[in-house]
């Protein structure tokens, strides 16, 4: 969760596993579009001495559907090459790194930048940028002094078409209770509800945040809208994903391995928590491997979802309305509506993020929908939330997420039936839906998000200790 480690096969091999994705609106530069895609999840800031980095043998994409058919009409394309200056230290670092070329910093990483345009029947590629520099882990005072303004900041690329660029550490932006939801589905603040929490006594208690004081890596675009939008359609599908070659052959101890053959997807990210929450085991990793544009085929898992069946069993008496609504079979709309199409126009007042037709079947597929015609909410404005369209802020999930938006919350309740009048007027959601939460909020991470690109905080360091 979101989508750290969600399925079996993609658990082992964190260098691929897509763990968030955000699409919004910059607010600081409103003319462009922030998209950002991490990797590598639930990193220790101490990871020394064999530091994070992003995969060489991994080719990583963000991909954008401009036209609403669950397929990429934009690709960008990231590559990574890791440079060892002297093999036989086993230091990261030999001295302080003060710069980005600093030759202290015996382990450095560069990236190139593709992008691939769908054009009627064929493919563009353009090479936007190679060999960019990645900052270094933030590994503490003595190895990284000063390390947002001397290496953060340089490591963020401006390309000749205006786009930003950055690919490297990041603070953990996403927050939840982790230790408590997949411990029989309990959130804190209403375990003494909850069938077992309740046989051990335990009342209510505030969420622990199962992210904090982490890091991952994040890939980061700042896009002009222009060049990711087509006239008259100002609502852009979005995911991520990573793929590997399918032949790896082992040279030996020391020597490094050999790939062939085409790639294969192994990871891929649209809508926070979908595989994590509603994809049963048995499918995960073959999840991982489709098209948004194939997401059809799991659509009874969203209209249908199992922990909407759970949640009444596990907190018996909470959530009545809800029961009846699972025994009636009726279909989930709100769900495949929020999820799979985009929310259409007259549903919320002055919203729409629907990426299908006009007339006929939308495409079912699961993207991040952002409407980039709707403008930034400032936070010192009265309807900023971090529930975002639930909340009645416009601007936030699912308008695409931003890095601050309280996505458990928002599903969690949604998933409770809060969201059903969308599609049944007469249907009155249970209390408890409109209240149910893990308990936590930005202020969990225990690092503050910036105010401009690329947004997330600076990474923790393996010295400092930020709870101290």
């Amino acid at each position: 969760m979101s989508s750290h480690r969600e399925a079996p096969e993609i658990s082992m091999d964190p260098v691929a596993d897509s763990t968030d994705l955000y699409a919004f609106v910059s607010p600081d530069k409103s003319d462009t579009v922030t998209l950002l895609a991490n990797y590598i999840p639930l990193q220790s800031a101490a990871g020394g001495p064999n530091f994070y980095e992003f995969g060489e043998d991994v080719k990583y994409n963000i991909h954008i559907d401009t036209e609403g058919h669950g397929e990429a009409n934009i690709t960008y394309e990231f590559r990574f090459t890791t440079t060892v200056a002297n093999p036989d230290t086993f230091l990261y670092n030999t001295g302080p790194i003060k710069s980005l070329s600093d030759p202290n910093w015996n382990r450095k990483q560069h990236y190139e930048v593709i992008r691939w345009d769908l054009k009627g029947s064929k493919v563009v590629r353009t090479f936007l940028a190679q060999n960019l520099h990645c900052p270094p882990c933030n590994i503490g005072p003595l190895s990284t002094p000063n390390y947002a303004n001397a290496l953060a900041k340089p490591a963020v690329h401006t390309l000749k078409d205006g786009t930003k660029v950055f690919a490297g550490q990041r603070a953990e932006g996403f927050y939840v209770d982790l230790g408590s939801i997949f411990d029989l589905g309990n959130l804190r603040p209403f375990q003494q509800a909850n069938v077992f929490a309740k046989a051990l006594g335990l009342q209510s208690a505030a969420g622990v945040n199962a992210t904090k004081l982490l890091n991952v890596h994040s890939i980061a675009l700042q896009i002009p809208k222009s060049l990711i939008t087509v006239k008259g359609r100002p609502v852009i599908g979005v995911w991520t994903s990573a793929s590997r070659r399918r032949v790896r052959i082992s040279e030996g101890p020391g020597k490094k391995p050999i790939f062939s053959g085409p790639y294969d997807q192994v990871s891929r990210l649209g809508m926070p928590l979908v595989n994590e929450v509603l994809i049963p085991m048995g499918l995960k990793d073959f999840w991982n491997g489709q098209r948004p544009v194939d997401d059809k085929q799991f659509t009874k898992y969203v209209a249908n979802p199992e922990l909407a069946g759970l949640l009444p069993v596990l907190y018996p008496g909470v959530f009545p309305s809800l029961d009846a609504l699972n025994k009636s079979k009726k279909p989930r709309l709100d769900l495949e509506a929020i999820l799979l199409t985009g929310i259409p126009s007259g549903i919320v007042p002055g919203f729409t993020n629907f990426t299908g037709p006009k007339n006929g079947s939308p495409v079912q597929a699961d993207m991040l929908r952002l409407n980039t015609s709707i403008k930034p909410t400032p936070p010192s404005s009265d309807k900023f939330s971090i529930l975002g369209v639930v909340g009645g802020d416009l601007a936030g999930f699912p308008n695409g997420r931003r890095v601050f938006d309280d996505v458990v919350t928002v599903e969690l309740r949604a998933i409770a039936g809060a969201t059903y009048p969308l599609i049944d007027s007469k249907f009155t959601p249970d209390g408890a839906a409109g209240a149910v939460s893990d308990g936590l909020a930005p202020s969990s991470l225990g690092m503050p998000f910036l105010d401009v690109f690329p947004y997330l905080g600076v990474p923790f360091d393996g010295y400092d200790d930020p709870s101290s």
